[in-house]
């Protein structure tokens, strides 16, 4: 049975079972929103989850949206106060951008189910992740022209990275709202995913990947998000890195079972 703790009064539940954590944005009233307490439940689940043995981290949305981007009754309450515009949008978007940058740095595996709507900031969260599979049903899209305004958290990063930069380009001009298919193919998100096989392969997926050998696999996540200038300085890090993995329980079990011919039964260790 699942461990739940909730966060920011219910709007972020954090699932945690056999290894498997999941963040769930639980606000389906504002298509899961990126306001003030949502930002800063998953930064608290993340917070909870720093240090412990989760083996894999997923990232959902409850209802009908995965996550609609930032909240605009939040960009008006702060509109209609005494504080600056600027100030208040540059405060607004830090906060969103600070949430993200979590997801994106998050020490463990991470994965994007998104089986809705993923627009704007939201698309950054979903893409933030290490694998993202979309359901064929859901968009995703970075449209911020739609709504006058230039990209944000963390789109100028994240998006060049996965499709290259002309082609970041054109959808952030153009504001095109992906479906599944074409988000596959373009590279932005891992797996485009029919509805009657949507929660069978995401969750072998997930299983796949909490099952790994985690100190070799976090190991693995931190030298793929390094900015390595040179092949050189990747291979030097690479190797300070093999060497305290090489130490590992499962590191052990590995080698065993690869003598012995049959799967291993890695424990996180």
């Amino acid at each position: 049975m699942a461990d739940v703790t909730e966060f920011s009064d219910g709007t972020v539940r954090l699932e945690r079972d056999d290894g498997v954590a999941r963040i769930v944005l639980n606000d389906p009233d504002r298509r899961n929103a990126l306001s003030v307490a949502m930002t800063d439940g998953i930064e608290a689940a993340i917070d909870e989850l720093e240090g412990g043995d989760a083996r894999c981290v997923v990232v959902e949305g409850e209802g009908p949206a995965f996550c609609a981007g930032g909240d605009i009754d939040s960009m008006l309450e702060r509109q209609e106060s005494d504080e600056p515009v600027d100030h208040a949008v540059r405060h607004i978007v830090q906060e969103i951008g600070r949430c993200v940058k979590r997801v994106y740095e998050c020490e463990f595996p991470t994965v994007a189910k998104v089986d809705g709507a993923a627009f704007g900031a939201g698309a950054n969260l979903a893409i933030a992740c290490d694998v993202t599979a979309l359901h064929e049903e859901a968009q995703i899209g970075f449209g911020f022209r739609e709504v006058g305004l230039a990209v944000d958290s963390g789109t100028s990063y994240l998006l060049p990275r996965l499709v290259g930069e002309n082609v970041a380009k054109e959808l952030v001009y153009t504001g095109e709202l992906l479906s599944a298919e074409r988000a596959e193919e373009l590279g932005v998100v891992n797996h485009a995913v029919d509805d009657d096989e949507f929660e069978a392969r995401v969750s072998m997926l997930i299983d796949r990947i909490a099952s790994g050998p985690t100190v070799a696999l976090r190991t693995s996540k931190r030298l793929l998000r390094s900015e390595f200038t040179t092949l050189g300085e990747a291979i030097e890090h690479e190797a300070g890195a093999q060497a305290a993995v090489f130490d590992t329980h499962d590191h052990d079990e590995g080698v065993a079972a690869f003598t012995e011919k049959r799967q291993p039964e890695f424990e996180g260790r």
